[in-house]
Formats: C-alpha cells, sequence, structure tokens
C-alpha cells in the first residue's frame, strides 16, 4: 500500500462523490458528507481495484480512476440508505 496512491484515491473519491451528490440530489448528503463518503468509498474501492485490476490499470490513473469510482458509489450507496431510513 503506498500512502501517495491513498491520498490520490481518497482526494478523487472525495471529488467524485461532491460530484455524485451534486448530479443526485435525492442522494445527496451534503457538501460535506458528500466529500466524506467519497474519500471513505475511493480508498476502499480504490485499494481493492489495484488488489484485483492488478496490471490492468495500475500507477496514477488507476488510482484516479479507482477512487472517483468509489467515491461515487459509496456516496450514491449511502444516500440511498439514508433515503429509505428517512421514511
Amino acid at each position: 500500500m503506498d500512502l501517495a496512491g491513498l491520498l490520490v484515491q481518497a482526494v478523487s473519491g472525495a471529488v467524485g462523490g461532491s460530484a455524485a451528490g451534486a448530479a443526485a440530489k435525492n442522494y445527496s448528503l451534503g457538501a460535506v458528507g458528500n466529500a466524506i463518503a467519497g474519500a471513505v468509498g475511493g480508498g476502499i474501492l480504490g485499494q481493492l481495484m489495484g488488489s484485483f485490476a492488478g496490471q490492468m490499470i495500475e500507477g496514477w490513473v488507476g488510482d484516479i480512476v479507482g477512487g472517483g469510482v468509489g467515491g461515487i458509489v459509496l456516496t450514491l450507496i449511502a444516500g440511498l440508505i439514508r433515503n429509505m431510513t428517512s421514511k
């Protein structure tokens, strides 16, 4: 695990989570919530993508893509769960 890669994944996840929250207003957690969920999702999925994808996507591109996708996915899942529990 590379600390610089993890940082890139978390930052790109926060950006992806913020974008997902802005695009899907029904699933938004607020600006800070979207960024936090995105950063966590980016770190987790970015690490998993590195483990499973292996040599297919590596380096900075893999970190950015994995972090961004992870941020989007976790933000939308957290927003969906929040909406389901608030009803």
